[in-house]
């Protein structure tokens, strides 16, 4: 079999968007028929997420990792109909097992769509980074309120406390955020280099097109801009 090469060869970056650096366009041609699972176990094609409108795609460590727990309760607070009168769909995705969803949204509230990538396949073709770098210049997720000593001791007791002991996936994993469709194009992508470099909700948001900022204060709230 031939060996699978990433169709996304070079990352929008934050940094390029801050200097107003123009998007390239990519495919997932490469990944489009890739399976991924809902809550129930049912397989779903990745394609399906992206085919008939825009999405953001955001692609998670493991459901015990704690400031992707964090990150997650904060995307969490998009109202619904923000993302309805956008046309814009926005998709968790994970890579534990599928009987971990329905207690990852239950912990976070989370609402909006949510699949699992159990065997990394559409992480390690698209290259996302099975380690962590941090350097001086790194961004860190303003969505991430608890400190790196504090988080790690809860996820090591949620795991600890879980029914069936395990981490939900590979702790060495990393995640990212595309933005692709209709159909297979990306019109942005960022591979986190460590557990807090997501991108910023509001920046997605924007990107992606929805016309309203979120207020991640204690009461969440939309704002026009």
């Amino acid at each position: 079999m031939a060996e699978a090469v990433s169709p996304i060869t070079r990352q929008v970056t934050k940094e390029s968007q801050e200097l107003g650096t123009p998007s390239v366009e990519y495919g997932l041609e490469d990944v489009e028929d890739c399976l991924i699972y809902d809550r129930h176990g049912v397989p779903v094609p990745f394609k399906k997420l992206y085919h008939d409108r825009k999405a953001v795609i955001i692609f998670v460590r493991n459901f015990l990792c704690y400031s992707c727990k964090e990150y997650v309760e904060d995307l969490s607070k998009i109202p619904g109909e923000a993302l309805e009168e956008a046309d814009i769909r926005l998709v968790v995705i994970g890579q534990s097992a599928h009987r971990h969803i329905e207690p990852f949204c239950s912990l976070t509230a989370y609402p909006h769509e949510i699949y699992v990538d159990p065997e990394r396949r559409i992480y390690q073709m698209l290259g996302m980074k099975r380690e962590e770098k941090f350097t001086e210049s790194a961004h860190r997720s303003p969505h991430v309120k608890s400190g790196i000593f504090m988080g790690q001791l809860k996820s090591i007791w949620r795991a600890m406390t879980s029914p069936a002991f395990d981490f939900q996936g590979d702790m060495h994993q990393q995640g990212g955020a595309v933005i692709a469709g209709p159909g297979p194009r990306v019109h942005f992508s960022h591979f986190d280099t460590n557990h807090l470099d997501h991108m910023p909700i509001d920046w997605l948001l924007q990107l992606a097109g929805v016309h309203h900022t979120l207020d991640f204060g204690d009461k969440p709230k939309i704002v026009d801009v």
